[in-house]
């Protein structure tokens, strides 16, 4: 018999959200100290108004961009995602500068590698935080 589905609780929903919200702060900490192209000057708790435009951004206009350029996506094998990642990177620097936020990334260039720090140390953290479930099995030869 399986177990049934139980839907998290408010506080499972707090907590999650939470915590993704402070790993992207540290995955984009760790691109601002990274990548050269990419600044940040003022309080550390600026950095995590970057992170929620960030997020925003990302939830806003991610499934868009991956829909207009689905033939990129499927083409390069998936490798057109980092323009995209890029791309949400630079919006996300114009908001904040708009906000008064000192979020600076200087090219197209710059963002496409800050995009890829995002991406690793996020997953990285995700992975360590027992956030993502990791399923590892190691099979002998057949007998």
């Amino acid at each position: 018999m399986t177990p049934y589905y139980q839907p998290p609780s408010r506080w499972q929903r707090f907590r999650s959200i939470t915590l993704r919200w402070l790993i992207s702060t540290l995955s984009i900490f760790a691109a601002v100290m990274i990548v050269p192209g990419i600044s940040f000057v003022g309080p550390g708790w600026q950095l995590g108004i970057v992170a929620l435009v960030f997020g925003l951004v990302n939830v806003a206009l991610r499934p868009i961009l991956t829909l207009l350029t689905c033939p990129l996506v499927v083409l390069t094998l998936g490798l057109f995602t980092l323009v995209i990642n890029a791309l949400l990177l630079l919006v996300t620097a114009s908001i904040a500068a708009a906000l008064g936020v000192e979020f600076h990334v200087d090219s197209f260039w710059a963002a496409l590698l800050g995009g890829l720090v995002i991406s690793i140390v996020s997953t990285l953290l995700h992975i360590l935080s027992g956030e993502t479930a990791v399923h590892v099995e190691v099979r002998g030869p057949d007998r």
